[in-house]
């Protein structure tokens, strides 16, 4: 539950800390003569406005099928930098629970290794502890046996 709540709460402070932005293609994204297909993403150089009004150049992955002078949705963190859209509130949800349920998986492996550890060194000990109980015993019948 710990473990399932602080990566809420991560996915949530990046949610806050990002904004959509409209930006427009300013160089054309394809690589080579060959153009790949529609649904491909590729690495294009974007331009926008962010919200206090200042004017900022990067790279992300856009459409294949973009031409330059293409308006796009990009997110922005505000201090002129790009990031990758955040995760939604399901996606993070679903994330929060396989992390949560990864945390205790990893935990209980650690419980029932600890205590097969603990076990074979008392079995261990228990059976050095016959083995000289049992020399005794055997000095006192007069033989060694095999």
């Amino acid at each position: 539950m710990l473990t399932a709540s602080a990566m809420q709460a991560s996915a949530e402070r990046v949610r806050a800390q990002s904004h959509p932005v409209q930006a427009v293609l300013t160089q054309d994204p394809t690589h080579g003569s060959a153009r790949p297909t529609s649904s491909a993403l590729v690495w294009g150089t974007v331009r926008w406005t962010d919200r206090d009004g200042s004017t900022h150049t990067g790279r992300t992955r856009v459409p294949a099928s973009a031409v330059p002078g293409s308006p796009l949705t990009v997110w922005s963190n505000g201090r002129g930098g790009l990031t990758p859209p955040p995760a939604s509130a399901a996606d993070a949800a679903f994330q929060s629970f396989l992390g949560g349920l990864w945390a205790s998986a990893a935990s209980a492996g650690l419980v029932i290794g600890g205590a097969k550890l603990v076990q074979t060194r008392l079995d261990r000990r228990r059976f050095d502890q016959w083995a000289e109980e049992w020399a005794r015993v055997d000095a006192r019948w007069g033989r060694k046996t095999g």
